[in-house]
């Protein structure tokens, strides 16, 4: 098994899985189980940045991660645009396992840290690049830091993605890990 999978037991993070509601951008449930599945190449990165993360007093909340190709197909008939959905066909680093979508909660208060738009956000207001308010701005810093402190890479055009170094390397994963599929 290449897969890993992550709980709010197991790895002190918040499991908002969006694609496993109609809260997302296609209004639909998505995945039929909410389960999170990383790479285990890629848990160790996880567990540096929750750790990175807890020493300035923030948790992760993940919206995604491992999305099995079904799911990726479903996301790209609705949203066919390769700066923000990939394209099934070239393969989705997180149908690698080797990707993973999150954000910032403060620990004192459990509230989220304004990142300035929403997951999954399609504007170039969610791109690391974006003209922010300072506060704002530094929220963002904060979480690019403390991912890139763990190993992680960015994708410059969604605040909440970052993915392992050299994704390709990883084969796509066939196996949808009973996400897609009613328990």
């Amino acid at each position: 098994m290449s897969l890993v999978e992550i709980s709010e037991k197991t790895h002190r993070v918040n499991l908002d899985l969006l694609y496993a509601t109609d809260k997302n951008f296609t209004s639909k449930t998505i995945y039929k189980n909410p389960l999170c599945f990383l790479h285990q190449t890629a848990l160790p990165l996880l567990e540096k940045a929750i750790f990175l993360a807890g020493q300035q007093g923030y948790y992760f909340k993940i919206f995604d991660a491992f999305r099995p190709k079904t799911a990726a197909q479903i996301l790209w008939d609705f949203c066919p645009n390769p700066m923000y959905v990939a394209d099934p066909k070239k393969g989705s680093n997180h149908t690698r396992g080797v990707a993973i979508d999150l954000t910032l909660v403060d620990k004192l208060t459990n509230i989220e840290l304004d990142m300035g738009t929403p997951f999954d956000d399609f504007t170039e207001q969610s791109h690391h690049s974006a003209i922010l308010a300072p506060e704002i701005a530094k929220n963002r810093y904060t979480l690019l830091g403390i991912m890139l402190s763990a190993g992680w890479d960015f994708y410059n055009s969604e605040w909440w993605h970052y993915q392992m170094y050299s994704p390709k390397d990883f084969p796509l994963i066939e196996e949808d890990y009973g996400m897609m599929n009613a328990a």
